[in-house]
């Protein structure tokens, strides 16, 4: 079978994996985020343990991803003008050059805070460029007819990564301490970036027409204005990541104030959450190309908030557990299903921006991380997500019923 042949037999859940190329995309991305897991239990633990501050953790959750918000738009321009596999290569390698030095500065105790953020800062614009164009080489790779599949596959290959790198964050923290796990991180972006050179092809769908970044930014605002599906599209995404997704900023103040199961707790912890996504872009993946894609949208937000509501009922660790999944399967549908619908309302050609819509979209997640921070500091944890639910949950049922055209897509 050629390289950019479509694949021949009855599509099933894996059929992206009879691409060559897409397989060995797949096992590069489950590198990335085995050690995007781990530094994600990483930053909050040391945060929180350097400030004893929920708001801090929050604060230096929200330096991270600002970087997508201000770089979405120009990470999308240069998407749809280079080739997308170099990009992807320097960014995981930067990301490993960033968390190298962020172990150094703390195995020598020359670190403070505000080093912390910064760097944390830093690696959110590696990974600005890295969440838009993996998305767009997906749909390069596997095509229009198998891009829900394809992006199933690869948000499993994200959360299967944080499976296994969270409880070994929390198991090294917790053994030798943050800064040996830092080393740890570094390894495993840098081994992701060289694996990325055995990508073959650019892909089936990669656009056969460039035009230069500065044409690509321009015509960026008249998509914008002129494409209202993206635009409600980056509407809901932003709602869902500001209301829903920064849920994970409290998960360190959770395993230490809640439930009192320290590091390796919160390690297990984020685990079952990224386990929780999993099982979601399971289901999702086998789905195949369903005609109800705005509908599953709506409803997967609709659980997403209703399950963060649960979270102030209750502290007991096991039906928190059992919840953290269950919101995190929601979450995971509902997010690959904005990047599978905002790729299919653009033109071939403007799917990078359309990607870069996206993290432009989930850039707005600081507001949440600072909010979500604050609320937890004067109202506890739980009484924090029980307020993001329940604005979540109303945001989505609206759209559900002001939006029928959105509802309909397919």
């Amino acid at each position: 079978m050629a390289l950019n042949s479509p694949p021949t037999g009855r599509a099933s859940w894996a059929t992206s994996f009879r691409y060559r190329d897409f397989r060995l995309f797949w096992g590069a991305t489950l590198m990335q985020s085995l050690a995007m897991g781990m530094e994600h239990v990483a930053l909050g633990w040391l945060v929180l343990e350097m400030t004893n501050s929920a708001f801090m953790v929050g604060v230096a959750a929200a330096a991270r991803m600002a970087p997508f918000f201000f770089l979405g738009i120009v990470s999308g321009a240069i998407a749809d003008r280079v080739d997308r596999r170099t990009c992807l290569r320097l960014a995981s390698l930067a990301a490993g050059i960033i968390a190298l030095i962020t172990a150094l500065m703390l195995l020598t105790e020359t670190a403070r805070v505000w080093h912390i953020i910064l760097l944390a800062c830093a690696a959110g614009a590696a990974f600005s460029f890295t969440m838009t164009i993996r998305q767009s080489y997906t749909y390069d790779i596997v095509g229009p007819q198998h891009a829900l599949n394809g992006l199933a596959l690869g948000g499993m290959a994200q959360r299967a990564g944080a499976v296994v790198g969270a409880p070994i964050a929390g198991l090294v923290i917790g053994a030798t301490g943050v800064g040996e796990q830092y080393l740890v991180i570094a390894a495993a972006y840098v081994l992701a970036g060289l694996s990325l050179f055995t990508l073959r092809d650019v892909g089936q769908a990669a656009p056969s027409q460039r035009d230069s970044v500065w044409q690509n930014l321009t015509g960026y605002i008249r998509l914008l204005r002129e494409n209202r599906t993206l635009m409600i599209l980056m509407l809901l995404t932003s709602i869902t990541e500001v209301f829903g997704f920064t849920h994970q900023t409290l998960l360190p103040v959770f395993a230490r104030d809640v439930l009192d199961v320290g590091p390796e707790g919160l390690g297990y912890m984020t685990a079952v959450r990224q386990g929780g996504g999993v099982l979601g872009l399971i289901l999702l993946a086998n789905l195949g190309d369903t005609k109800y894609k705005g509908l599953l949208m709506f409803g997967a937000a609709t659980g997403f908030g209703l399950g963060q509501m649960a979270f102030s009922v209750n502290d007991n660790l096991f039906v928190f557990l059992a919840v953290l999944a269950f919101i995190n399967g929601c979450a995971s549908m509902a997010d690959t299903l904005y990047k599978t619908l905002m790729q299919a309302s653009v033109t071939n050609d403007q799917r990078g921006r359309a990607m870069g819509s996206w993290v432009l979209s989930i850039g707005s997640a600081p507001i949440g991380h600072l909010s979500v921070g604050a609320m937890a500091a004067g109202l506890g944890a739980p009484g924090a997500l029980l307020i993001n639910g329940s604005v979540l949950l109303a945001a989505s049922l609206s759209a559900a019923i002001g939006a029928p055209r959105i509802r309909r897509l397919s």
